[in-house]
C-alpha cells in the first residue's frame, strides 16, 4: 500500500495541537506541527469557549503542517463532545457555552419533567451527565429566543467541519453523545426530539467515521497555503471515540481501556449496548463508536481534578509549579492519604479544588492533606481506586473477564497513576500511547485513502507495533 500523509486537528479541554501521521505499509510515524492553547472566557452571562481563537489555532498549525508536508491527502477533526454552536443563516449566533457552565442544572429539571430519566435511557442509553446536549438544549429552550432563531446546530468537530468545508454534517460518535440518537438505530431520534420540544430542523444529516465531508474552501486554501483543495474527512470526532481506535488492543472482548485527560473515560468497547436497569443504576453509557461498535464507559472526573488544584497553587503562590516533582513527592509517601469520590459534583466546577477536597475529607471523617504533595497523593489514589471499581463494574455489568487494562492519553505518562491503577485493581496496565486520540483520527483517514487495512483490529496493530506500551503488573503496596 502506498504510504499517505494526513493531518489531524484534536481539540482537548485545555490545548488544540495538530498532528501529521503518515501511514503505510504497516508503519506509522507521527509529528506535532501545533500547539495552541485552549481556556474557557467568563464573561458576564456565563462560561464560554474562545471557538474563533481555536479555529485561529488550528489553521496556524495546518498552514504548518501544509508548508512541511505539501502532500498531505486530508484533514480530520475530533474534539471533546456536547458543546454546539447554534446558527442562523450562516452565521453563528453567540459564543458556544463551555459545559461546566451552571446554566445546566435548569436544563436538567426542565428536560426532566418532559422525560424522565428512565425513559431517557431506555431510549439513548446515555449516562447522566448534567451537561449532556439534550439538557444545555433544555436550557437555550426556556433561556429565550436564540433557539427559534436557529436553522442548524453543529457539535464543535463538525463546526471546524463546516469552517473548513462549507458543508454542515453532524459526525455519528459525537452526535450519540448528545441524548437525542435512538441508542438501537443509531439515528436522530425524532420522537424525543419532539417530546422535548426542540426544533427537529436544526439537527444535520448524520454522516460515519471515514466519509469524506468536502473540500477545503478557497479562503482556507489561502491562509494555509494550499495550493489545491484538501479533503476533510470525518473521524471518530468525538475524541474518546478516536482514542479507543488508537489503543493497542489485541483482543478487546478482554480488555477494558481508560483514556484520560481531564476527564477519564473508563470501559469496555461492545457490539451491541447494554440498557439494562442495573447499567442505568451504574450510571454507564452507551456511546457510538468507529465501525458501528460501542463504547460502554463510565466518566470519571479525571486529571481536571489535578490540573485544576495546580491552577489554585499557582494562584496563590504567585509561582509556577513543576508538575513531574511535585507527583514525584507524591509517590515518596508512604502514609496512608485520603480517598475521596472524584465524581462528587462539588469538583465540575472550576474553582478552588483543593478547599472542596478538604471539606469533603472533612465531612467523611478522612484526613485532610496538609501539604501540595499529599493533596496530589489523594487525587491519584482516588482516581486510581474510581478507575478500578469502574473496571470491575463494567465487567460485571457485560459478564466479561478483564485480563488487561490499557491506560491512554495524558494519563499514561503519569507513572503513579498507572502503577497505583495496576495495584489497586489487581489487573495488569499498559500504558500509552501518549497521543492515542489523534492516532486513532490518522488512522481512520489512512484507511480512508486505501493506505490500511480495514478492520479495527488490523489499525490496532499498527498501533501497536508504533507505540509499544509500557507495562505495569501489580503488585502489593503500604500505602492503601
Amino acid at each position: 500500500m502506498t504510504p499517505v500523509e494526513v493531518a489531524a486537528v484534536d481539540l482537548g479541554a485545555t490545548s488544540g495541537r495538530v498532528i501529521v501521521g503518515k501511514v503505510g505499509g504497516g508503519e506509522l510515524s507521527m509529528r506535532t506541527l501545533g500547539r495552541f492553547e485552549n481556556r474557557a472566557v467568563p464573561t458576564p452571562n456565563g462560561l464560554h469557549w474562545d471557538m474563533l481563537g481555536l479555529y485561529r489555532g488550528a489553521l496556524t498549525g495546518l498552514a504548518a503542517a501544509v508548508r512541511e508536508h505539501p502532500s498531505i491527502a486530508s484533514i480530520g477533526v475530533d474534539s471533546w463532545a456536547v458543546d454546539y454552536a447554534l446558527f442562523g443563516g450562516g452565521r453563528m449566533l453567540g459564543t458556544p457555552y463551555h459545559y461546566r457552565d451552571a446554566r445546566t442544572a435548569a436544563g436538567v429539571e426542565a428536560a426532566h419533567a418532559l422525560v424522565p430519566f428512565a425513559e431517557l435511557y431506555r431510549r439513548n442509553g446515555l449516562q447522566f451527565l448534567p451537561f449532556n446536549t439534550l439538557y444545555q438544549l433544555a436550557a437555550e429552550r426556556a433561556e429565550g429566543p436564540l433557539l427559534g432563531l436557529a436553522d442548524a446546530l453543529l457539535l464543535v468537530p463538525d463546526l471546524f467541519g463546516y469552517f473548513l468545508t462549507g458543508n454542515a454534517v453532524a459526525e455519528r460518535t459525537n452526535a450519540s453523545t448528545t441524548g437525542l440518537v435512538d441508542v438501537s438505530t443509531g439515528q436522530w431520534d425524532d420522537g424525543l426530539i419532539e417530546l422535548l420540544g426542540l426544533p427537529r430542523g436544526i439537527f444535520p444529516g448524520l454522516v460515519d467515521p471515514g466519509e469524506r465531508i468536502g473540500a477545503t474552501l478557497p479562503y482556507v486554501q489561502r491562509e494555509i497555503g494550499a495550493d489545491r483543495p484538501i479533503d476533510v474527512v470525518a473521524v471518530g470526532s468525538h475524541d474518546t471515540a478516536s482514542a479507543v481506535v488508537g489503543i493497542p488492543m489485541q483482543d478487546a472482548s478482554r480488555a477494558a481501556y481508560i483514556s484520560c485527560g481531564t476527564w477519564g473515560l473508563v470501559g469496555l468497547e461492545l457490539e451491541h449496548p447494554v440498557t439494562s436497569d442495573a447499567a442505568r443504576e451504574a450510571n454507564f453509557t452507551n456511546e457510538g463508536g468507529v465501525d458501528g461498535r460501542v463504547r460502554f464507559l463510565h466518566n470519571v472526573m479525571g486529571l481536571w481534578l489535578l490540573s485544576e488544584s495546580v491552577r489554585q497553587w499557582e494562584l496563590e503562590s504567585g509561582s509556577a509549579i513543576d508538575l513531574p516533582t511535585l507527583i514525584a513527592e507524591a509517590g515518596a509517601i508512604t502514609t496512608p492519604v485520603a480517598v475521596f469520590d472524584p465524581d462528587d459534583a462539588r469538583f465540575a466546577a472550576p474553582g478552588d479544588l483543593p478547599a472542596r477536597i478538604a471539606e469533603w475529607c472533612r465531612e467523611h471523617g478522612e484526613p485532610v492533606p496538609a501539604s501540595w504533595a499529599e493533596f496530589t497523593r489523594s487525587i491519584i489514589e482516588s482516581l486510581a481506586e474510581a478507575f478500578a471499581k469502574t473496571v470491575q463494574t463494567a465487567a460485571e455489568l457485560t459478564g466479561r473477564d478483564v485480563d488487561v487494562i490499557h491506560l491512554v492519553g495524558g494519563g499514561s505518562l503519569n507513572t503513579l497513576l498507572c502503577r497505583r491503577t495496576a495495584d489497586r485493581s489487581g489487573i495488569p496496565v499498559l500504558a500509552g500511547p501518549v497521543e492515542a486520540t489523534a492516532i486513532g483520527n490518522v488512522l481512520v483517514q489512512a484507511r480512508a485513502q486505501g493506505a490500511t487495512g480495514a478492520s479495527l483490529e488490523e489499525l490496532r496493530a499498527i498501533v501497536a507495533t508504533a507505540f509499544p506500551p509500557l507495562r505495569y503488573d501489580p503488585r502489593a503496596s503500604s500505602v492503601e
